[in-house]
C-alpha cells in the first residue's frame, strides 16, 4: 500500500512515467422490442425482456499526472490479451520512454510471464526491461487510479444496454476521446501519512519492552 501511495506523491517524469491499469467485465445485450414509446413528462424506458449477446473485456490505463487515459475493448481477458495491451501501451502509446511504472491488481495475468506467453522469448524480454509493476494490495484495488477511470466511464457512458462488441467499441472511444480533449486529470489526496492514521488497524503491532 505505501509503495502505491508514494508512488502517487512522485513529481512528472516524462521519461518514466506512471501508469494506472485496471478491467471491467461488461455484458452485451441487445434489445427484444426496442425502447418503449416517450410520454411527456416520463423518462426513457425499456421493455424488461432482453437478449444476452456475450461478453466483453475493457482495459482501462490512465496518466493521472498527464490527464491522459485510453480505453481498449477486447473479447477475452488472458494472459495473451494482457500482454498484447502492454505493447501497444509501450510501443504506441509510450514508444520513446525509457520505463513505465505500472499500477496494476495481483489478478494473474498481470504478470510479466504473460509477455512470453504473447511473444518470443527476446521480444518479451524487451518489452519487460522498460516495465515496472507496482501491485496493490489485497482488498486494496481502490488505492488504483484507474478505478476511478472506470467508475467515471460506467456512469458516463456504459449504464445503458449496448448490443455488439463494435458498439461498445465506438462508444467508449467516444467516451475517451471527450474526456481526454477536456484534460480531466484526478487531484490524489490520499498519502501514506494518512494511512497511518485511518488504517493503524491493518499494520503489525509491535510492543515495545
Amino acid at each position: 500500500m505505501e509503495n502505491v501511495l508514494d508512488l502517487y506523491c512522485l513529481a512528472y517524469d516524462s521519461e518514466i512515467p506512471l501508469i494506472c491499469m485496471d478491467e471491467q467485465p461488461l455484458q452485451l445485450i441487445k434489445e427484444i422490442k426496442g425502447q418503449l414509446p416517450m410520454q411527456p413528462g416520463e423518462v426513457l424506458k425499456y421493455d424488461y425482456k432482453y437478449e444476452r449477446n456475450g461478453t466483453a473485456n475493457n482495459f482501462m490505463f490512465t496518466e493521472p499526472l498527464g490527464s491522459w487515459r485510453k480505453v481498449s475493448i477486447r473479447e477475452r481477458k488472458t494472459m495473451v490479451d494482457w500482454a498484447h495491451e502492454i505493447k501497444e501501451l509501450l510501443d504506441i502509446d509510450y514508444p520513446h520512454v525509457k520505463k513505465v511504472r505500472l499500477v496494476c491488481d495481483n489478478l494473474n495475468t498481470h504478470k510479466i510471464a504473460s509477455l512470453y506467453e504473447a511473444f518470443e522469448p527476446q521480444e518479451a524480454r524487451r518489452l519487460a526491461q522498460r516495465l515496472k509493476i507496482h501491485y496493490t494490495p489485497k482488498h486494496g484495488s481502490w488505492l488504483n487510479v484507474a478505478e476511478i477511470e472506470l467508475s467515471v466511464l460506467t456512469n458516463q457512458c456504459l449504464r445503458r444496454r449496448i448490443p455488439d462488441l463494435q458498439t461498445l467499441k465506438d462508444e467508449t472511444k467516444s467516451w475517451e476521446r471527450d474526456r481526454n480533449a477536456n484534460q480531466k486529470s484526478v487531484d490524489w489526496q490520499f498519502k501514506t501519512d494518512d494511512a497511518r492514521i485511518k488504517l493503524k488497524r491493518l499494520y503489525p503491532q509491535i510492543k515495545c519492552g
